[in-house]
């Protein structure tokens, strides 16, 4: 019996499988209950956000965790999540229902996001994410976060990592999926030979009625 060719299902993470906005949860949470703190950071976030676009404002949200212990913020991460997931709408109950049905017919799930692994790999471990493409955090040799990343993983930058990892497996962008709920996902749906647009931007949704992909409730 052939073994039929190994698919891959890209899955972005906020208000595409998680019911809201990881990086400002997480931040919430590791901030306690220092209002202002977060609130100004917020505020500041979404001022670099407009003067500069969205990769500019997530590499300013890393420069938060300047001198933290990379293994700290990995320990708060799971502290997070294992909160977050216990709320009724933790999840998008369309995509990880769309998750599920890609891990039964023996698809790679990677989850791709601008988030950290602080915060993605007690998801990926939860929902069965095989492989993990997001903001690489850049550690010293004292083991101290410098607050920069490798790349922001925003926009383009996600088909690109995304091509890399299929170049590795041997694996054509023609046969795999992605899911998105964002207009700065686009360039990874266009990526992709079946894409899905999750929820109703109408920057997705316009290309999903031209293009007759599919579209999931959020």
């Amino acid at each position: 019996m052939s073994v039929p060719p190994l698919r891959v299902a890209f899955f972005d993470v906020d208000e595409t499988l998680l019911a809201g906005k990881s990086m400002v949860e997480f931040l919430r949470h590791w901030l306690g209950r220092d209002d202002a703190a977060f609130l100004g950071a917020v505020a500041e976030l979404g001022a670099v956000a407009e003067r500069e676009g969205r990769a500019a404002a997530n590499r300013a949200y890393y420069r938060l965790f300047a001198g933290v212990p990379s293994a700290t913020l990995a320990e708060a991460g799971s502290r997070w999540y294992a909160r977050h997931r216990q709320r009724p709408d933790a999840f998008v109950g369309s995509t990880v229902a769309a998750l599920a049905g890609h891990r039964a017919a023996g698809d790679l799930v990677v989850l791709v996001s601008g988030s950290c692994r602080a915060v993605l790999d007690p998801l990926a471990a939860d929902v069965g994410g095989d492989e993990v493409l997001c903001t690489e955090l850049v550690v010293g040799g004292d083991g101290l976060l410098t607050g920069e990343v490798a790349r922001s993983m925003i926009g383009p930058a996600k088909s690109e990592a995304a091509a890399e990892l299929l170049r590795s497996l041997g694996v054509s962008p023609a046969v795999c999926f992605a899911y998105g709920d964002h207009s700065s996902d686009l360039d990874l749906l266009t990526f992709v030979g079946s894409p899905r647009v999750v929820g109703d931007d109408p920057v997705l949704a316009s290309w999903a009625r031209r293009h007759g992909w599919p579209v999931l409730p959020a």
